[in-house]
């Protein structure tokens, strides 16, 4: 009888099949988790709430709904040249990021599939010129710039930008990814370069071009170094450059700077959501994981 209960027990223990540890490391996981998102997401939180705040309650930490407005984002978007503004960090962005989308993709393609003497020795240039920090080549862009009068215009904020030596290694690392029997069949028949290039590579690259569309569109439209230095009007400010000079008039009014701060913000966010499916694709099949 005695051996008939411990049996008992002994199946009774085991049926559920519940792993205490197991269950004890996700919730820590969890916890983890959720206490890392809520310090990522605090000070964006607080932006939002301080961006709605009138003037008298930005210095105090209490949140009085009733009290909350949109009048700081109607002041910004009506007294200030934020649309032009806008305009112009959206037309830069989209302009410099299609550049290098085009001609990173089409040196990428060159370095991957096409043999030509000094292939290697191009793609060592360009891994080498990835090593090298944007401000020692800043003096001698910006003079260059100046002789041929682009300073302060749209030409000077967008050409000297088209192509980038990350987007071209990005573009290479993906097409050697690809098989080479779909371009073999292709020349079979009888489709020229261009032809595989814009009809098959292209259309298969749409990872690793999501993923280039995110960096360069992100970059370009928080850039602030480079507009800074070649716009010399306010009519040719970049959001970030006019939101800068924004800041230094109204820094006590810190419930307008958020709001401003918000709406440069609101058009990275949706790129990253609308993209973000392909973006960890072409991270993981580009040999940057």
């Amino acid at each position: 009888m005695k051996n008939e209960i411990k049996l008992q027990t002994k199946v009774e223990t085991s049926l559920p099949g519940i792993d205490v540890k197991k269950i004890s490391l996700k919730i820590l996981l969890y916890a983890a988790l959720i206490l890392y998102a809520v310090i990522t997401l605090g000070p964006f939180i607080w932006s939002v709430i301080t961006s709605l705040k009138p003037t008298s309650e930005i210095s105090t930490f209490s949140v009085n709904i009733k009290t909350l407005t949109l009048e700081n984002y109607r002041m910004i978007l009506t007294k200030f040249p934020f649309g032009r503004w806008f305009f112009n960090s959206l037309l830069v962005a989209l302009i410099v990021t299609t550049g290098n989308i085009l001609f990173n993709s089409m040196a990428g393609y060159a370095l991957a599939r096409i043999n030509f003497p000094g292939r290697n020795f191009l793609f060592m240039l360009v891994l080498a010129l990835m090593m090298i920090p944007g401000q020692v080549v800043m003096v001698p862009t910006y003079i260059l710039l100046s002789r041929l009068g682009w300073v302060n215009t749209y030409i000077g904020l967008t050409v000297p930008f088209l192509f980038s030596n990350f987007g071209i290694f990005l573009m290479r690392q993906f097409f050697l990814s690809l098989p080479k029997e779909l371009e073999e069949a292709a020349i079979i028949d009888g489709m020229s370069r261009w032809g595989i290039f814009f009809r098959i590579a292209l259309p298969l690259a749409k990872p690793a071009l999501a993923t280039q569309f995110i960096f360069m569109f992100t970059g370009n439209w928080n850039s602030f170094l480079w507009p800074s230095l070649l716009a010399s009007s306010e009519d040719m400010y970049t959001l970030p450059v006019g939101l800068n000079s924004f800041y230094g008039q109204y820094y006590q009014f810190w419930n307008q700077v958020m709001a401003g701060a918000l709406l440069l913000t609101l058009p990275t966010i949706v790129v990253f959501l609308v993209f973000q499916r392909y973006f960890v694709k072409g991270i993981s099949t580009t040999g940057l994981k």
